[in-house]
Formats: structure tokens, C-alpha cells, sequence
């Protein structure tokens, strides 16, 4: 009787087990370890090649300096703004205010929500200066540059590697426009020439793209106090440069890295793109195309900093040891290399080009050039025209976020129907009045602070009534400028 029951289950037996014995062990993990080494957890929105490429030599560096194993657990629940959500949620439900949440790293994203997470006191000091004072020096690692902070000075997060922005675009695409000329800075993408052809990404998912449109503003203030008009206009103007640029997209991501994507494959003329997303796009479709150029990556003169994508360890880390060495390695002139060493140089990456730019100086050192994949760009001087006033959006930098979804993307239908009529009519100078409503807004500058403490309410149902709010006074002024530029007024 057993063996008839054994031999009328073993079928399903088998169906179970074959999808856990053909599962394949994950390198970047260190699986096959046998349980043996020591570990670390990080919570982390880079790339699987990134992923690859750091795990692999981490665990080589790991096992040659303490002459035992780490497994490296990668955890990916989402973007930078799901992994802040993560962090939050767990942190703010644990009952002791030492615990942690069992995760040793938060490694990526940008510094506005690094700096968020340790004022909340998510972040604890690695102790990472005090081990090696030598690597942050102004030639070495600077705590600033044109206004970006680049690490903490308490030590609770370090900038790791490089970021600027600026516009990516298809030769074949932007040659077939009425007016061919390559975009020459942001102000560019606005222009009605590109009206239907854009791709552009949600900054509510991303804080990189974030970042890309406060730099927008930041440039219209500069532009605006230098004339003499006041923070408030140069506020208005980059809101206003936003929603024209979103009324030329035909298509908003919820990622930024699919923004360079599109645009190489030909679904987009042009589209706002993270320096690293261009250029490997770029490197990608010229392959793909048999070396002809598809894709042109541009940062605009004065129009992006330099911004830094960093680490930090976070409060009641159970592997704190290996979490410090994690640090350590990627601070290091060995971990810096990886960034943007061409695959097979000494000391690079083994499989992937990771294109992206350390934040150590030395390496953009002659001797190094030989062995870098984008050995003409050095953001420390390309990037140095541009300073970042914080004390303009900063403080902002989350509201902007809410304010570009209610007057840009959450009434995008009615705004580029009225974008539409305006162009139909001869452009924003044959029709004023349906300009001046195209370009209202629900609030101005000098209201920020009281709409930022509106958001802060504890209510969730008073927060989505303000926003509803916002977004249908701007859907309003969108209908009334259709109306008004179909009339020719």
C-alpha cells in the first residue's frame, strides 16, 4: 500500500522539484558559498551590470584581504524613491529606536534622499574618514563641488561615483524635423519643432530625473536674478520650461533609463537622459547600426552640476564589518576603476563597461586614460561653470516632484491640447492671452513654503485634496488657453 501511495505521488514529486534543482545560482550573490562566509545586505537601484561587476571583485578583494568569503545579497525592491519608501516603512514601525531592519546598505540614488534618510537618523557614520583621513582631501575626494555636497561630514553617507545630465538625441530622427539643428541646451526642448516627438520620465519614480528638472530651474533663477527679476520669475520660468517640454513629449516612462533607449531605437527625436544612460546607449546602438553614430548625448553649457550618487550604512546593520569593507572597497582607488575602465584593463570590469565616472580625482590622471572608456570627459572640469544654490530649490527638491505631476503630467492631456491650439494659431506671440493662461500657475515661489507644509499634513486624505487641487487649476488654465488661442486671442 506505502509503495503504491510512493509511486502515485512521486509524479508530483518531481514537477515540484525540478524548478528548485534547475534554479541556476546567482554569481553576484555568492552562492555556493555553503553558508560559510561572512554576508552583506544592500538595498540598491543600480543595474545588474553594476551589480555584477561590484559583488565580483568585492568578494575578490574580500577573500584576498581577509582571507575568508562574503556573500553579497543585492535587494532591488523598485527605483530610489520605492527603496526610500522601504527604508521608511520598516524603520518607523520597529519598536527600538537602536534597531535595524536587517539590511546593512543603502547604495545609489542621490544625495538629497541619502541626506533625508540620515537627518531621520536611518544613517549611522561608517567611520570611513577617520580610517582613511588621506582620501578626503580637496584633491582627492572634494566635500563640495559647485554647490553639490559630495559626502557627509558626520560620516553617514559618501558619494561614490558621477553624475551630470543633459539631452540625448537620434541623428536620423532630428533630421527629418523641419528645422534639423541639433538641440543646444534645455530651453531647446521647449521649442515647438518638437512638438509629438519627445520622451521624457516621471520624476514622482525617479530622483536622477528629479534632480535633471530642479537643475532646469536652477539655471532660469540664475538667469533671472543676473537680469534683475527675481528668484520668483526664474522659479515661474523653469516651471513654465517644464511644461512646455512635457507638451512636446509623445511619451512619459516611469524610468529614466529608457529615456536614451527609446530615443536610440527611433520612438523619440530627443529626450532629457543621465549622462551614463546617453553614453552607453550611444556605445550600444553605434554597435548595433555597424558603427554608424544614432544617438548624440549633450550636456548644456552651464545647465548641470555635478552630482553624487552615494552610499551609506544603515542604522543596526547585522553585518556591520562587511557592510564598513563594502565602503571601504568602493571608496578606494581598486573599486574606483570599475566605474569607467574599459572591460579587460588591468584592475576593470570583467564583462560590463559600466560608463560611469569616479568621484576620485586621480583617476582622471593621464596615466589612466589609456585604460578608461570615456577618457575625454572630466565632470570636474567640464561641469564647472554651474553652481547649485541650495538655498534656492533644495529644500523644495520633494514638493518640485508633486508640483511637475499636477501642472505637467497629471493634466498632460488638456495641456498638450491646449499647446496644440496655440502652435495651430501662429505660437505663443500671435496669441498672448492664451499664453499668459497656458503659463499660470496654482501657487509662486514665495508660496512654497506654505505648500510644503500643506503636504506635511498628517492626513492622506487632506494631502490628495490639495494635490487634486493643483492639478485641476491647472487643468482649468490649460482648457481656458485652448479656448482662447482657438478664438486667435
Amino acid at each position: 500500500m506505502w509503495r503504491k501511495m510512493i509511486l502515485a505521488f512521486l509524479p508530483l514529486a518531481v514537477l515540484v522539484a525540478i524548478p528548485v534543482l534547475m534554479r541556476p545560482a546567482t554569481k553576484e550573490t555568492g552562492a555556493g558559498l555553503g553558508g560559510t562566509g561572512d554576508r552583506v545586505v544592500i538595498l540598491t537601484p543600480h543595474s545588474e551590470p553594476i551589480r555584477y561587476e561590484i559583488g565580483r571583485a568585492f568578494r575578490e578583494y574580500y577573500r584576498e584581504r581577509f582571507g575568508r568569503e562574503v556573500s553579497v545579497e543585492w535587494r532591488t525592491p523598485g527605483g530610489t524613491s520605492d527603496i526610500v519608501r522601504f527604508i521608511a516603512d520598516r524603520f518607523e514601525s520597529s519598536k527600538s529606536r537602536d534597531a535595524g531592519i536587517g539590511v546593512d546598505l543603502f547604495f545609489g540614488g542621490g544625495q538629497y534622499d541619502h541626506h533625508r534618510q540620515a537627518e531621520k537618523g536611518y544613517a549611522v557614520d561608517a567611520g570611513i574618514q577617520r580610517l582613511h583621513p588621506e582620501w578626503f582631501r580637496d584633491d582627492v575626494m572634494p566635500q563640495r563641488f559647485g554647490g553639490e555636497i559630495f559626502y557627509d561630514p558626520a560620516g553617514r553617507y559618501y558619494g561614490v561615483c558621477l553624475s551630470s545630465f543633459g539631452i540625448c538625441w537620434n541623428r536620423q530622427r532630428l533630421g527629418a524635423l523641419s528645422e534639423a539643428a541639433p538641440p543646444s541646451g534645455w530651453e531647446s526642448l521647449g521649442e515647438p519643432r518638437f512638438f509629438g516627438t519627445l520622451v521624457i520620465a516621471d520624476p514622482t519614480k525617479s530622483g536622477s530625473v528629479n534632480k535633471c528638472y530642479e537643475l532646469m530651474v536652477q539655471q532660469q533663477i540664475a538667469a533671472a536674478v543676473a537680469a534683475g527679476q527675481g528668484v520668483d520669475q526664474g522659479w515661474a520660468n523653469g516651471i513654465n520650461l517644464i511644461k512646455r517640454i512635457a507638451a512636446n513629449s509623445r511619451t512619459v516612462t516611469d524610468s529614466a533609463s529608457k529615456v536614451s533607449h527609446e530615443t536610440a531605437v527611433g520612438a523619440s527625436v530627443a529626450g532629457i537622459c543621465i549622462d551614463f544612460y546617453g553614453r552607453s546607449e550611444a556605445e550600444w546602438s553605434a554597435i548595433q547600426s555597424g558603427g554608424a553614430e544614432r544617438l548624440v548625448f549633450l550636456s548644456p553649457t552651464n545647465g548641470t552640476s555635478v552630482t553624487a550618487d552615494p552610499i551609506q550604512l544603515l542604522r543596526g546593520a547585522p553585518n556591520r564589518d562587511s557592510a564598513v569593507a563594502f565602503i571601504e572597497f568602493v571608496l578606494s582607488e581598486e573599486g574606483q576603476k570599475l566605474w569607467n575602465y574599459k572591460v579587460g584593463a588591468p584592475g576593470g570590469p570583467r564583462r560590463y563597461a559600466l560608463r560611469r565616472l569616479p568621484i576620485r580625482k586621480e583617476l582622471y590622471q593621464p596615466q589612466h586614460g589609456q585604460y578608461r572608456s570615456d577618457a575625454d570627459v572630466n565632470l570636474y572640469e567640464r561641469c564647472a561653470g554651474f553652481v547649485y544654490h541650495p538655498e534656492w530649490t533644495a529644500k523644495y527638491f520633494n514638493l518640485l516632484r508633486i508640483v511637475i505631476k499636477c501642472v505637467a503630467l497629471d493634466s498632460l492631456p488638456e495641456m498638450r491640447e491646449a499647446w496644440s491650439e496655440i502652435l495651430r494659431a501662429g505660437g505663443p506671440t500671435a496669441v498672448p492671452l492664451a499664453m499668459a493662461r497656458f503659463n499660470a500657475l496654482p501657487f509662486g515661489y514665495r508660496d512654497l513654503e506654505s505648500c510644503r507644509r500643506a503636504l506635511a499634513k498628517p492626513s492622506a486624505q487632506d494631502v490628495l485634496k490639495t494635490q487634486r487641487e493643483w492639478s485641476e487649476s491647472a487643468r482649468q488654465a490649460y482648457r481656458d488657453a485652448a479656448r482662447l488661442a482657438r478664438s486667435g486671442q
